[in-house]
């Protein structure tokens, strides 16, 4: 019986991190092709995002709506993601992101919140 009991720990620890993995890797997809309501969908219900000289807290919907004018302004041409990290509170990812007007250090901050990996900010921060 016991060994039911951790086979079934083991089977979800790992059901939620493959479930992580694959969230990051739909968030750095939306990065690279400048894809807002894409990266809009792993938002949570209130998101940071930071911008060289600008930065707010704004609502799901309405970060989506600021996203998709920033990459409007700079059209996103790759994303490279250069350290990706986790711990049992948060996670993150790092990258570069090339644009038609430059590069772009981006941070993405995430927390898993049940069975999903929210974003709780974006950093863009100016390359050049």
């Amino acid at each position: 019986m016991k060994t039911l009991h951790y086979k079934t720990y083991l089977f979800l620890i790992l059901a939620v991190v493959f479930f992580s993995f694959t969230q990051k890797d739909e968030i750095v997809a939306g990065l690279k092709t400048g894809n807002a309501e894409k990266i809009g969908t792993y938002f949570d219900q209130s998101v940071e995002l930071t911008f060289p000289g600008k930065s707010g807290s704004y609502s799901k919907t309405q970060a989506v709506l600021v996203l998709k004018d920033f990459f409007s302004l700079n059209r996103s041409k790759g994303f490279e993601v250069k350290h990706s990290g986790n711990n049992a509170a948060s996670n993150f990812i790092i990258g570069t992101l090339q644009t038609s007007n430059g590069s772009y250090r981006t941070t993405v901050f995430m927390r898993q919140k049940g069975d999903k990996l929210l974003i709780q900010g974006i950093e863009f921060e100016s390359s050049n």
